[in-house]
């Protein structure tokens, strides 16, 4: 009886003394888990404290204002790292983050004035509207359809130099070479064949350009001018990868277009004439590109001036001329990718501006007849 008491308090004893282990066990785990807890809230209370810091001002009472430059094609890391040299903002990584999460984009190249007292959403709203630190002192106005040698006088006018040097800058091996090397997939070799009359020609997209010093480089102005022709060329890419065209061969045949179109008639039609004549093998025949051949602007063009021995003479030569002769607009790159679907092979423009349509040789000579030949 006594022994079978002794073994039940053997075993209770054993019970008591897991029981008690195991309470230990549990303290022990409790305490772990309460110093693990404490280490990582320190840890994210900390970096929380840090990144709650990086997106406030560098200093919210700074009345300074620094000028701040951004380059053409800088990177939202780059312009991070740019403001962050200049105390702009406290941490670059954070703001590029910011931006990322924000799904900010559209920031403009420029100078601006920037104050370590701004807010992260102060300073994208400048970077995007082009809040730039001077006003605007030089404007140069390219119109659609003019040619290389009247931008260089419109450059030339606009900063007092010579034409003459303007032109030949445009023209120089070394300058078109180093543009090539910062425009690779605009400028490509194709500009450089032997037939070329000038390698920018029809490169230069017509628009207005804002300038913020009086005399600003060639460089700079073409840069700037290459940079729209890049905008705009770069928003059909796939188009042309899918229709097999390079940038040189679009640009081209769109040049072509802008020449031929007047206010009263559709480019989209005028493009499918064109294609429509390629296809069948016969050549374009277009006025604007003999003209282009002899150097000459004249409103007419005579039977004499179709012998001109020339690449770019359309009516001796298939197919498209070796380059541009113009600079085309937007409508005409536009007609260029997406011709009208027509069985036009003729197109005839009258006195009045109107472009006269016809399927056969016989119908545009009639046409010719009644609306050139009797009013003159």
């Amino acid at each position: 009886m006594d022994e079978k008491k002794t073994k039940k308090d053997i075993i209770r004893e054993k019970l008591i003394e897991q029981q008690k282990e195991a309470k230990i066990a549990r303290r022990i785990v409790l305490v772990i888990t309460i110093v693990l807890l404490l280490v990582v809230g320190g840890i994210t209370g900390g970096g929380y404290l840090y990144v709650k810091s990086a997106l406030q001002p560098v200093n919210a009472e700074s009345k300074e204002e620094k000028k701040v430059v951004i380059p053409i094609g800088s990177s939202v890391t780059g312009i991070s790292q740019i403001l962050q040299e200049n105390g702009i903002i406290k941490n670059a990584k954070v703001f590029k983050y910011y931006v990322k999460f924000k799904n900010e984009s559209g920031f403009m190249a420029g100078e601006y004035l920037l104050s370590p007292s701004m807010t992260f959403p102060t300073i994208i709203d400048n970077l995007k509207t082009g809040k730039v630190t001077k006003e605007v002192v030089l404007k140069i106005t390219l119109p659609e359809g003019i040619q290389l040698e009247q931008i260089a006088e419109i450059i030339a006018n606009k900063t007092k130099q010579k034409p003459a040097d303007v032109f030949k800058t445009f023209n120089d091996p070394k300058f078109i070479k180093h543009l090539m090397e910062k425009y690779p997939d605009l400028l490509t070799d194709e500009i450089l064949e032997k037939e070329i009359k000038y390698p920018l020609e029809g490169y230069l997209f017509p628009a207005t350009y804002s300038f913020y010093e009086t005399n600003p480089s060639i460089e700079e102005i073409v840069s700037t001018m290459l940079d729209k022709t890049t905008e705009i060329v770069g928003q059909y890419s796939d188009v042309m990868k899918e229709k097999n065209y390079t940038v040189h061969q679009m640009l081209t045949m769109a040049s072509l277009i802008e020449e031929e179109a007047t206010e009263k008639v559709d480019r989209h039609t005028i493009a499918s004439v064109f294609y429509n004549r390629i296809d069948e093998g016969m050549p374009l025949q277009t006025d604007p590109t003999v003209l282009y051949a002899q150097g000459k602007h004249k409103t007419r063009v005579y039977y004499k001036d179709l012998e001109v021995d020339s690449p770019y003479n359309t009516y001796k030569v298939l197919g498209l001329p070796p380059s541009p002769i113009a600079n085309p607009g937007a409508e005409s790159i536009e007609a260029a990718l997406f011709p009208e679907e027509t069985d036009f092979l003729y197109f005839l423009a009258t006195a009045e501006g109107e472009v006269l349509f016809s399927k056969s040789l016989q119908e545009h000579n009639q046409k010719k007849e009644e609306h050139i030949t009797n009013n003159n």
